[in-house]
C-alpha cells in the first residue's frame, strides 16, 4: 500500500464526512469510502446493537444485511462482538471462511453460503461513547492483509468522530425544532384559554403524561388542530 496516497485520500474523506448534511449521508459516505479505500473490501456496512437486536445502517450490498441478520439470529460473529458494549477488543478479523472458525463456528459455516470469503469488524467509538461497528466483507479468502486492517482501523477512527458529530448535530436540530413547536403550541393555548406560559406548559405536560404521548407529539397536534384532542 502507498501510504502517502492513502493519507491524502483519508484527509479528503475526513473533510467530505464533515460536509455531509445528515446522519444517513455521513454513514453512506463512510461505507462507500471503505469499499474504495480499503484493499480487498467488496462490501461494507455499520452494525448497531439494541440489546440482542441488530440494526444495519448504510449497507453497500445485500450481503451486509444478510450477514448482520445471521449474526443476530445466532447471537455470534465478529461484527456482533465488535458492536457489543463492554468488549475490550476493537478489531475482529476472519481471514479465510473455508477454514474452521472455533470462535464463531455456526456463523462462519452459514456465512460461507452467503458468499463471504473473509471479513473484518472495527468498533466505532469516541472517548465518550460507543457507536456500533464498521464491518468490511470480501468474497475472496485472504483478501484482508495487515495493511488492510491498518487502513480499516484508520478509516473507522475518522468515521467514529464524524458519526458522533453528525448525530449530535441532528439531535441539537431536533431539540431546537421541538422547542419551537412547543412554544407555538403554548401560544395557541394561551390565546384560546387565557393562560400564562407556565399554565399552558403544564396543560401540555399533563396531557402528555396522562395519555402517554410524547410532548412533541402533543404540541404538534395543538399546532395542527388548534386544540388538545
Amino acid at each position: 500500500m502507498e501510504w502517502r496516497v492513502f493519507a491524502q485520500q483519508m484527509a479528503a474523506m475526513a473533510r467530505d464526512l464533515l460536509a455531509q448534511e445528515s446522519v444517513d449521508a455521513t454513514l453512506e459516505h463512510i461505507t462507500d469510502s471503505a469499499t474504495r479505500l480499503v484493499a480487498g473490501c467488496d462490501a461494507a456496512g455499520i452494525l448497531l446493537l439494541h440489546g440482542k437486536r441488530a440494526e444495519t445502517l448504510a449497507p453497500t450490498s445485500d450481503l451486509v444485511v444478510k450477514s448482520d441478520q445471521l449474526q443476530e439470529r445466532l447471537a455470534e460473529g465478529p461484527c456482533f462482538d465488535a458492536a457489543r458494549r463492554g468488549t475490550s477488543e476493537r478489531v475482529f478479523r476472519i481471514t479465510d471462511f473455508t477454514e474452521e472458525q472455533p470462535r464463531w463456528p455456526a456463523y462462519a459455516e452459514q456465512a460461507r453460503g452467503l458468499g463471504v470469503g473473509s471479513m473484518m469488524g472495527f468498533l466505532l467509538y469516541t472517548e465518550d461513547e460507543e457507536l456500533g461497528a464498521l464491518n468490511l466483507y470480501s468474497h475472496r479468502t485472504g483478501s484482508f492483509t495487515d495493511d488492510s486492517e491498518t487502513a480499516g482501523w484508520l478509516l473507522a477512527s475518522h468515521a467514529a468522530i464524524a458519526f458522533a458529530s453528525a448525530r449530535s448535530h441532528a439531535q441539537l436540530e431536533q431539540a431546537v425544532a421541538t422547542r419551537h413547536l412547543i412554544g407555538e403550541a403554548m401560544g395557541i393555548l394561551m390565546g384560546s384559554h387565557n393562560l400564562n406560559e407556565k399554565e399552558a406548559f403544564d396543560v401540555l405536560r399533563r396531557f402528555s403524561q396522562e395519555r402517554n404521548i410524547k410532548l412533541r407529539e402533543v404540541a404538534r397536534r395543538v399546532c395542527e388542530q388548534g386544540r388538545l384532542s
